[in-house]
């Protein structure tokens, strides 16, 4: 706690120049606020059209905006940014001409509040981007000083003024004027017309476009101007511009498509025209009304023919067969059983009955007749006659049957011939009908296509729109005045907290004990706080000087020598009042002083060497300083002193400050105690060394240490109201008569 207290101690004693800079610091960065240029901001939010949801994701609204795809933020933003959307936008504000009222610290520009109704027609592009000065010398007349040649020309209100550069006609806005009674009109202006390319470049650089977040199709555009009004009728502006260059672009977009779109369908329909023609020729010349239908049609001819072809084939085999049994077997017709299931016609099956019946009826014969019987030969004969006219009538019904199929062949082979051509003609009808069905789609979709266009080109909507409109802002946000003053006075505290610990360090002084014990061996036998009044004086010392008998450092008709490195560190201080403390015991004391400074003290008695000291009646006063006693050797000072010892109970000597010292080491050495002062403010760090070097060198002995002065950290302030207090006092006694 201690340690942390010391490392303190130097800012909490420059705690005043601290809080005198913090405050210096924040009265200049309130003066410079007050001569800087604000920058004020404004914000419009646009909320972009998503097809995807929301209202343009219904159906009516897709159709009306058909042309429209999913927004991509970015490629939106560069859109906004584009030096094209900001020509546009310019366009429509009057930011071309810009009227500053100079002042005599910085330049204010007026923009609506211009006392002035400005209008310029040059004729040579040198007069932009140049600084025109107005100087007002009357409600009636002014000159202007021309930026290239400085040339002074003088002109009147509301007429027109004729230069090099071209015409300018100046009239007084008496509405601004009445609206501003304390305004003062005289006074220095300028006039500033600016080339579209640096009005540009200039908005551009105070134009920040963001995406609120990349999920979301709202777009922040933020814009900062010495003029609030500026900030917000630009932002305002160049969201209605977007908002109408997409409106514009989709309507000039809709009018191409559809003016493309006609003549595509134009061209379509000829093509669709000349298909149909071509595939009605190819019909009628090859009389076809509908293949499909005619082939199966034909197709199901000749698979009937095909049928009764195969009934007859099989009839055909039958009768063949039958045809070629019975005309082996005829002689022994009666023995045979042929199958008739092929010719099952009801004049054979009489013939078959009665073929049977005469059988039967011979076999009833020639039970009672022989074979040559007559009756017999009758019912042979007509087996006969019958036999023959069937196998008569088997082989004709065998060739007609032959004959019909034969027939049916030849109409079969007759129907096939119809198929022959007709892949051709189906691949032909095939890519006829394909390139008509081409014609036909193509020709469907553009005329669809055509009235959505035509429904887009006629809704001139956008989906797009302003959700916060930008208003003037009336507060500034550059300079940033909190932030400003915060900062100079956290650089100032920093600043000076920084001087305060270089010049400590560069001081580099005893400061405490604690530096004294890390520099050196030699002990320290008293510290001196800093006094307020006498009383404190007399009571510590006396303390100190019975601390001092008892610890050892001081003994009956000892020699006490009190050094220092320098005249200002309270040596002779301790010299007088060590000496009162010690008589106050009732001891008898010699004051002996090297420097002459205790002189004030002393009261001549005459022939006295000893003249009575006058703050204490035993303390005597003796003043070495003579030049005489600078001759004396040691022991001759040693001897000197040992007259005194016996006379004396303790010799104090105020010795040389040890930067002018001529017999000071030689003091020194005759001393039974050596106490050498350190003050805390004024003894260099290094002093400790060079005493401890001292002693060791000269072997100087009973070397102690006083520290004056000991914790002692006044402020800065006070120890520059002590130095002009002092200043004063000496000023006051060179002044008195």
């Amino acid at each position: 706690m201690e340690d942390n207290f010391r490392l303190l101690r130097p800012y909490l004693r420059g705690f005043p120049l601290i809080v005198l800079s913090m405050l210096l610091s924040v009265i200049a960065s309130k003066k410079y606020l007050s001569y800087v240029t604000p920058m004020y901001e404004s914000t419009v939010k646009l909320k972009l059209a998503d097809v995807n949801e929301g209202v343009p994701s219904s159906n009516l609204f897709k159709d009306l905006d058909v042309f429209a795809t999913a927004n991509k933020i970015a490629a939106e933003i560069e859109v906004i940014k584009s030096s094209m959307m900001i020509n546009a936008v310019l366009d429509s504000l009057d930011f071309d001409l810009e009227v500053y009222r100079i002042g005599k610290v910085r330049k204010v520009e007026l923009y609506h509040e211009s006392p002035f109704l400005i209008k310029a027609n040059f004729t040579d592009i040198r007069a932009y981007d140049k600084r025109f000065v107005l100087q007002v010398h009357s409600d009636q007349t002014y000159s202007i000083i021309l930026p290239d040649n400085q040339a002074i020309q003088k002109g009147r209100f509301d007429e027109v003024m004729h230069f090099n550069y071209g015409q300018l006609l100046i009239s007084l806005d008496k509405n601004v004027i009445a609206g501003k009674p304390d305004f003062s009109l005289i006074d220095n202006y300028e006039l500033e017309w600016l080339s579209r390319e640096k009005l540009i470049h200039k908005i551009a650089t105070h134009l920040d476009v963001v995406a609120i977040d990349k999920d979301v199709a709202v777009v922040r555009i933020n814009s900062k101007s010495p003029v609030a009004e500026k900030a917000a009728r630009f932002v305002n502006q160049i969201a209605r511009s977007y908002i109408n260059d997409y409106i514009e672009t989709k309507y000039k977009a809709a009018q191409t498509t559809v003016k493309f779109l006609e003549d595509r369908i134009q061209n379509i329909s000829q093509k669709l025209s000349a298909s149909e023609t071509t595939i009605q020729n190819y019909r009628d010349n090859r009389d076809i009304i509908n293949i499909h239908q005619e082939t199966e049609t034909d197709l199901r001819k000749i698979s009937q023919l095909k049928i009764q072809q195969a009934n007859l084939k099989m009839n055909l085999d039958a009768i063949a067969d039958l045809h070629k049994y019975i005309t082996a077997g005829k002689d022994n017709f009666l023995d045979l059983a042929p199958n008739f299931e092929a010719f099952t016609d009801l004049l054979s099956t009489e013939i078959i009955k009665k073929i049977k019946q005469l059988q039967s009826d011979k076999k009833d014969l020639l039970l009672t007749f022989t074979a040559q019987d007559e009756r017999v030969k009758v019912v042979d004969v007509k087996i006969n006659d019958l036999t023959s006219y069937l196998i008569e009538s088997i082989s004709n019904t065998h060739k007609n049957i032959q004959v019909k199929y034969d027939r049916l062949s030849e109409e079969i082979t007759e129907a096939e011939k119809v198929f022959k051509g007709v892949p051709e003609k189906e691949r032909m009808l095939t890519i006829l009908n394909r390139e008509f069905e081409i014609y036909q789609r193509s020709y469907n979709f553009l005329n669809e296509k055509k009235i959505e266009a035509e429904i887009a080109q006629a809704a001139k909507i956008a989906f797009h729109r302003v959700i916060a409109p930008a208003e003037p802002s009336r507060v500034p946000v550059s300079p940033n005045r909190p932030i400003i003053i915060i900062v100079a006075a956290m650089m100032a505290m920093f600043g000076s907290i920084a001087l305060i610990f270089i010049v400590h360090m560069a001081k580099a002084k005893v400061n405490d004990v604690q530096t004294i014990e890390r520099n050196s061996s030699i002990p320290i036998a008293l510290t001196t706080p800093f006094f307020k009044n006498d009383a404190d004086i007399h009571r510590h010392f006396l303390k100190e000087a019975i601390q001092l008998e008892i610890k050892g450092i001081l003994h009956e008709k000892d020699i006490i020598v009190l050094t220092s490195a320098d005249s200002r560190e309270g040596r002779s201080f301790h010299a007088q009042h060590l000496a009162e403390a010690l008589a106050t015991q009732s001891r008898k004391i010699l004051l002996i002083d090297v420097t002459h400074r205790l002189i004030h003290i002393a009261k001549e008695n005459g022939d006295d060497h000893y003249p009575l000291a006058t703050s204490h009646p035993n303390v005597y006063y003796l003043n070495l300083s003579d030049s005489k006693f600078a001759r004396f050797t040691r022991s001759a000072l040693n001897t000197y002193l040992t007259e005194f010892k016996k006379k004396f109970d303790l010799i104090v000597i105020n010795n040389e400050p040890l930067t002018t010292e001529t017999v000071g080491l030689m003091t020194m050495s005759v001393a039974t105690t050596n106490l050498f002062i350190l003050d805390s403010r004024k003894t260099s760090e290094n002093q400790v060394i060079k005493t401890a070097l001292l002693h060791k060198e000269f072997s100087l002995p009973n070397m102690w240490f006083v520290l004056n002065r000991e914790g002692y950290n006044p402020n800065i302030l006070t120890e520059i109201a002590a130095w002009i207090k002092k200043v004063t006092n000496r000023v006051k006694l060179f002044l008195r008569p």
